[in-house]
């Protein structure tokens, strides 16, 4: 079993621990990865045309999806 802490979740606004300083998925790849994070898919829609817009948009997907 790996060491790296496995997330149940986390609150919407709330940077994820498995988030590198270079913004890369430190657990990619990795049967820990939540199901929620590699069923996630990029599309243009998400990723637009800089990382401004990017960020914008998921943060639009956490506001939309927060609980409570």
């Amino acid at each position: 079993m790996s060491s790296l802490k496995v997330l149940s979740g986390k609150p919407a606004g709330v940077r994820c621990i498995q988030l590198a300083d270079d913004h890369r998925c430190k657990i990619f790849g990795q049967p820990e990865r939540p199901a929620c994070c590699s069923g996630l898919q990029a599309s243009q829609e998400m990723c637009g045309e800089t990382r401004e817009q990017a960020l914008i948009w998921i943060a639009d997907l956490e506001r939309i999806t927060a609980v409570g």
